[in-house]
């Protein structure tokens, strides 16, 4: 057939069904769900050649308003809630940022479920929040409000370690429409400090920060004995009965950092009598008896 003349400009706006179908006037019916504008574009002159309505078309789609990903936050942050994030920026790092940023107690474990879109892109923003909306002159068509087929949409979750994402520097996670960011609690198992310090007891690590063995004796206090150098630090380890014993010289750990050893949530660090130490308490006892033997006698 012949098909319409390329010089016939058609503008008309278009609405994407809920089983992501655009109606194309003189087209017809062209599937686009989870396609970006390019691709739509390539969809709808594909279908117009093939259909023999346009014999070369150039197809334009643009979008009247920002499409945004509707994301929920919940857990360990400042304020959980729902946020419309711009697609052109919708990642993991944007979603924390529009909750408020991490909680004190936040972890570094950060699981991302992906949910099923059911927001209306380009609708109203859920209170509190903010979305640019404002329409783009001159646009001549408009694709909003579809939501892709079930068999489109992943159901795969994505665990995410923060610590690790931020040193590698993919802490850009994408996020999708529908999908939900739970941001776990640190652990609150504490660091057990037993043995030759000043303050013997339970310490809670810092927040986002890793606690060592001589953070942890600095924490207690100190030592309480000047030469005692040898810690065992007892970690359960899942899946062992018998638990993990690491030996650690603290003068080591002092001139090597790495020596230093980095401790979970749950270890005992206890500082160990040794012969040094025992002769050491043995000489001072002995000295507090003899000037008390020695004192004058009224």
């Amino acid at each position: 057939g012949s098909g319409v003349a390329n010089d016939e400009m058609v503008t008309v706006p278009l609405r994407v069904a809920e089983d992501g179908m655009a109606n194309v006037p003189l087209v017809g019916n062209i599937p686009v769900a989870g396609l970006e504008l390019e691709g739509s574009e390539q969809a709808i002159r594909a279908a117009a050649i093939q259909r023999d309505i346009f014999r070369n078309p150039q197809v334009t789609v643009t979008m009247k308003q920002k499409r945004f990903n509707r994301v929920t936050v919940v857990g360990a942050v400042t304020k959980p809630g729902v946020y419309d994030i711009s697609r052109s920026s919708s990642n993991l790092l944007s979603a924390l940022v529009s909750a408020g940023g991490l909680a004190k107690e936040a972890g570094n474990d950060i699981e991302i479920r992906r949910g099923q879109p059911g927001a209306v892109p380009g609708g109203p923003a859920m209170p509190g929040q903010s979305g640019d909306r404002t329409a783009e002159g001159g646009t001549p068509a408009q694709l909003t409000g579809f939501r892709p087929p079930e068999s489109l949409i992943p159901s795969s979750n994505i665990h995410v370690d923060l610590a690790a994402a931020a040193h590698s520097g993919r802490s850009g996670v994408s996020v999708r429409d529908g999908d939900v960011v739970m941001v776990m609690k640190r652990a609150t198992k504490p660091i057990h400090v037993i043995g030759l310090v000043a303050k013997p007891g339970q310490y809670e690590p810092p927040a986002n920060q890793q606690m060592r063995v001589l953070d942890a004796i600095a924490v207690a206090g100190g030592m309480s004995s000047q030469v005692a150098d040898k810690i065992y630090v007892i970690r359960q380890v899942p899946d062992r009965q018998e638990p993990l014993v690491i030996e650690v010289s603290v003068s080591e750990a002092k001139s090597n950092g790495r020596e230093n050893l980095a401790l979970a949530p749950g270890d005992v660090v206890s500082i160990e009598q040794t012969p040094s130490t025992v002769m050491l308490e043995a000489l001072k006892n002995f000295v507090r008896f003899g000037v008390s033997a020695s004192a004058p006698v009224f």
